[in-house]
């Protein structure tokens, strides 16, 4: 597991069979949602971080440019990327359905993993409460 500094720690796991692209994005989403990466901060280059992860400089321009589309992020020409302030969209019902299956599936692998039920929803609160609190 590699773990990257920047306010906050960024950490991939390069034997997870989760692509390294994807592990990427979703903890930069996850730092952009819970306040640990704030409006105006400078990510590092795509070659710092590729380099500091163990991954291809593409694989983080491909997540750089993910959250970019998402509107977290602002990408200039030899700039690089920085955060910039966004407005929460609505969640149109299609994905919220697919937001319920994808939570579904994840608690039912929690579930075979042998995590108990209680653990699971103890968890779940605690993760809301964090949400909750990020952005007040």
């Amino acid at each position: 597991m590699l773990m990257y500094r920047m306010p906050v720690t960024l950490r991939i796991d390069l034997a997870s069979p989760v692509p390294a692209v994807r592990q990427i994005v979703d903890g930069l989403r996850l730092l952009l949602v819970v306040g640990g990466l704030e409006p105006g901060t400078q990510l590092p280059s795509v070659r710092r971080l590729g380099t500091d992860l163990g991954v291809h400089f593409n694989t983080v321009a491909e997540a750089y440019r993910t959250l970019a589309a998402e509107g977290w992020l602002e990408i200039a020409r030899r700039g690089g990327a920085r955060v910039v302030a966004r407005k929460t969209p609505r969640a149109d019902p299609e994905a919220a359905a697919g937001f319920q299956r994808r939570l579904r599936e994840l608690i039912a692998d929690g579930q075979s993993r042998g995590f108990p039920r209680g653990r699971i929803a103890r968890e779940l609160r605690r993760l809301a409460e964090t949400l909750e609190g990020a952005r007040s």
